[in-house]
């Protein structure tokens, strides 16, 4: 893809069927405060006209990149497909229906850039805090609170990580270090492929992500989760049936209590 370039922020979105959100979800990466950044929405086969709505968008805004895959293969290929295309140092995802807050990109690139220079000059990962948001984008209330640090071992017991609240410096991380395996709970994996080579990410506890879920959504979900990351501990991690339940135990815990 040529030569990255340094302080660009490129923000990977995968599409299928997102047309009810999508429009407000670039709307809030133009309202950034930090203006270099490019988007890249990986259209993955959706039926809704939400590539119409994309295509519109990029001729009003030159730094809207509409990324075309034909058929439908799932969030780690999209994913992996807009990793592939980008162009900037920094890289960031950002889930179709998901929000971010005008100061989002700012803010984290000040405190990654103030971890390097003050605590690790090899950090490369940092993520934020969140709050679950209704249907219409609306704040629940539930603001998630994040470590300062988390390494590959409290990462296991503690999912907190949210795909939409995550910086990347790809300088520091590489490319084949952030692929996503296509499994489920692919981001999840990811994040422990990521700690496990290259040490601790940094939590930044401020809400400036809208976590779009709704009640119904969030409780039908809870044996899924449960199976998934059980799966990732048994198959993924390989850990023994005594260390998935221990670490399945704390998940358990902070999972239902981040729902609270």
């Amino acid at each position: 893809m040529g030569e990255r370039k340094s302080g660009l922020v490129s923000i990977v979105v995968p599409v299928y069927n997102a047309g009810q959100f999508i429009a407000e979800t670039i709307h809030c990466v133009q309202a950034q405060t930090y203006r270099a950044w490019e988007l890249l929405l990986v259209e993955d086969g959706s039926s809704d006209g939400s590539r119409e709505i994309i295509q519109q968008k990029c001729a009003e805004d030159e730094r809207v990149r509409l990324v075309v895959q034909e058929e439908n293969g799932g969030a780690a290929r999209a994913r992996n497909r807009g990793v592939q295309e980008a162009r900037g140092q920094y890289l960031c995802f950002l889930d179709a229906d998901d929000l971010w807050l005008p100061d989002k990109l700012k803010t984290e690139l000040e405190q990654l850039h103030t971890i390097q220079r003050t605590i690790n000059p090899k950090a490369g990962f940092v993520f934020m805090g969140y709050e679950f948001a209704d249907a219409s984008g609306e704040g629940l209330g539930k603001v998630v609170h994040v470590p300062a640090q988390i390494n590959y071992r409290q990462a296991l017991k503690n999912t907190t990580i949210f795909t939409s609240t995550v910086m990347i410096d790809r300088n520091i991380i590489p490319d084949e270090d952030i692929y996503m395996p296509c499994i489920a709970s692919e981001d999840t994996a990811t994040w422990w492929q990521i700690l496990k080579k290259h040490g601790a990410a940094y939590g930044i506890d401020e809400n400036l992500v809208k976590y779009r879920r709704s009640a119904a959504t969030l409780s039908s979900n809870k044996m899924t989760a449960v199976r998934r990351i059980w799966g990732l501990y048994r198959r993924q991690e390989r850990l023994s049936v005594a260390e998935s339940m221990y670490c399945m135990v704390f998940w358990a815990f902070r999972a239902v209590f981040r729902r609270l």
